[in-house]
C-alpha cells in the first residue's frame, strides 16, 4: 500500500505550493511524527505538513485521496498504543499550528476550539472565566487528540469521558468533504448520532478540524488528599464501597507499592510504601466535608490511614503532578529500560479480583510493572519496564498483558478503557465485540474511507 516514491515527489510538490514553509521531509521531522509514547516500533512519514485552517486540511485531504496517499493526523504524539505511526507511509497533518481558541460561551457552559489547543492551554484561557474544562489524561494532550482517542483520565469518575463532553465537531472526510457535527443545544434527536462515531475513531474516518466541548464551574471549595493503605484489597475496596454509597468524588486515583516507591523517587515525596489512593473532593464547602467524613469512614475500616491533605492550589498541582509523573516514574526506577503501558476497565465490582489477579500474576512473572489507576470507573493501568532487546522479556510481558486483558472480558470488562485500540489491541477486538460487531466497523470504515486512506492499520487490520 505504500506510495512509490515518485508519487510522493510529486504530492510533496504540490503540498509546497500552497503551504510553502509548512511542509517538510526532514528525517529528524519524519522520525518525530513516527512515533507516540508507547513501546511500539516507530514508522515514520514520507511527509509531514502543517496546516493553520479546516479549508487548508481539505485541500491536503483531497490531495492525498487523488493520489491514494496515506494520511495520519498527528497533535502531541503522546498516545500509546500506537495511534499516529504511518505505517504505510504517507503524509502527517501536523495540527499543532491549528490552535487558536475560537469561542466561549459562558453563560451556556461550551466553547469551540481547533484540535491543536491543549488541555492546559485552554484551562488557563478560561482561568478568569470561572469555568474550566475538566477531562485530564494526564499529558498536556491536543483536544483533537483526545477527541480522537476517546480520552478520560483522572477526573472521568465524576465529569466523563470526551464521549459525554464533546458537543459537535468539525471533520474533514477522506475525500476532503467538509462536515459539521452535533451543535449547542444540550440535546437532539435529529438523526444519527456522528458526533459519537468521530469520538474513538483514532483518525481512522477523518481529520477533526474544530471541536464544541461542555465546560463546567469551577467549584466553591476543592480539596485533596493522599491514603496509604496495608493492603491492595483495603485500598481497591474503599474505592467500591465509595463508589457505591454514591459519594460524588472527583477523582479516586489507585498507586500500589511498587508506583509509590517510583513516585516517592521521582518526585521527592515522602508517603509510605505501601498501596495509596489519592482523592480530589469538588463542591461546596458542606459538600466537600461531608463527602470527607463518608471516605474517612470507609478508609479506616479498610486498613487506611491518616488523610494527608492538600488544599491550597499549588500543593494540589503538586500531589497531581506527582501522580502524573507516575510513567516516567516508573521508568526511572529501571535506567536504560523502556515503558510499555496497558490498560484495562472493568464493572467496579469486579475491580478488586481484576487488580489482585494482576498483581499476583505480575509477581509471579519476575517482571517489572507498576501498577496506577483511575479505579473510581474500574480503569486501572499497569507500565512493564523492559529492556527492549530482551526478547524473552518482552514474551513474558506479552503473556501477562494478554492473561489481563482476558480476565477484563470474562469479567465483561473492556480490552482498554481509555488508551485506544491503535494498532497495539487490534488483536482483542474480535473477542471483546464479536465478529458481527467488528463486521459492522468495517461496513462503516469502508462506507466513509472506501481507499482506507485514513491512518490506515488502525483500529481494523
Amino acid at each position: 500500500m505504500s506510495v512509490p516514491a515518485a508519487e510522493i515527489t510529486s504530492i510533496v510538490d504540490e503540498l509546497r505550493a500552497f503551504l510553502p514553509e509548512r511542509v517538510s521531509t526532514a528525517a529528524a521531522v519524519r522520525e518525530q511524527h513516527g512515533h507516540d509514547e508507547s513501546y511500539h516500533r516507530t514508522a515514520p512519514p514520507d511527509v509531514v505538513v502543517f496546516p493553520e485552517s479546516t479549508e487548508e486540511v481539505a485541500r491536503i485531504v483531497s490531495l492525498c485521496a487523488r493520489h491514494r496517499c496515506p494520511m495520519i493526523p498527528f497533535g502531541t504524539g503522546t498516545s500509546l498504543e500506537g495511534h499516529v505511526q504511518a505505517l504505510h507511509g504517507g503524509v502527517s497533518i501536523d495540527v499543532t499550528r491549528m490552535n487558536d481558541i475560537l469561542e466561549v460561551n459562558a453563560e451556556d457552559l461550551d466553547c469551540r476550539i481547533q484540535p491543536g489547543v491543549r488541555r492546559k492551554q485552554l484551562n488557563e484561557y478560561l482561568r478568569d472565566t470561572g469555568l474550566f474544562f475538566p477531562i485530564d489524561p494526564g499529558a498536556d494532550a491536543s483536544l483533537g487528540g483526545m477527541t480522537a482517542t476517546r480520552a478520560s483520565g483522572t477526573n472521568a469518575v465524576r465529569y466523563g469521558t470526551m464521549r459525554e463532553n464533546v458537543l459537535g465537531l468539525t471533520v474533514v472526510l477522506a475525500d476532503g468533504r467538509i462536515v459539521k457535527t452535533g451543535g449547542r443545544a444540550r440535546k437532539s434527536a435529529a438523526g444519527y448520532d456522528l458526533t459519537r462515531l468521530f469520538v474513538g475513531s483514532e483518525g481512522t474516518l477523518g481529520v477533526i478540524t474544530e471541536i464544541r466541548l461542555r465546560l463546567y464551574g469551577i467549584p466553591e471549595a476543592i480539596s485533596a488528599a493522599v491514603c496509604s493503605f496495608g493492603s491492595l484489597a483495603g485500598a481497591v475496596d474503599t474505592v467500591i464501597q465509595t463508589i457505591q454509597c454514591g459519594v460524588p468524588v472527583a477523582r479516586i486515583e489507585l498507586l500500589d507499592e511498587v508506583q509509590m516507591d517510583a513516585v516517592n523517587r521521582y518526585s521527592g515525596l515522602d508517603y509510605p510504601v505501601s498501596p495509596t489512593l489519592f482523592f480530589e473532593f469538588h463542591g461546596s464547602g458542606q459538600g466537600v466535608r461531608e463527602q470527607v467524613e463518608t471516605v474517612g469512614a470507609l478508609a479506616g475500616e479498610n486498613t487506611g490511614g491518616e488523610f494527608r491533605w492538600a488544599t491550597r492550589p499549588e500543593d494540589r498541582s503538586r500531589l497531581w503532578q506527582a501522580r502524573h509523573d507516575a510513567y516516567y516514574a516508573a521508568i526511572a526506577l529501571r535506567p536504560g529500560a523502556q515503558g510499555w503501558p496497558t490498560d484495562v476497565c472493568v464493572p467496579i465490582s469486579n475491580l478488586a479480583e481484576c487488580i489482585l489477579e494482576t498483581r499476583a500474576d505480575i509477581d509471579a512473572s519476575g517482571l517489572l510493572a507498576p501498577i496506577v489507576g483511575h479505579v473510581g470507573d474500574g480503569n486501572f493501568h499497569l507500565s512493564f519496564i523492559l529492556d527492549p532487546d530482551d526478547a524473552e522479556e518482552l514474551a513474558r510481558a506479552e503473556a501477562v498483558n494478554e492473561r489481563m486483558v482476558a480476565r477484563a472480558l470474562d469479567m465483561g470488562g473492556t480490552c482498554t478503557g481509555e488508551h485506544g485500540i491503535g494498532y497495539g489491541k487490534i488483536g482483542f477486538l474480535n473477542r471483546e465485540h464479536g465478529t458481527e460487531a467488528v463486521s459492522v466497523m468495517r461496513q462503516v470504515k469502508q462506507a466513509l474511507d472506501p481507499g482506507n486512506l485514513m491512518n490506515p492499520g488502525k483500529i481494523l487490520p
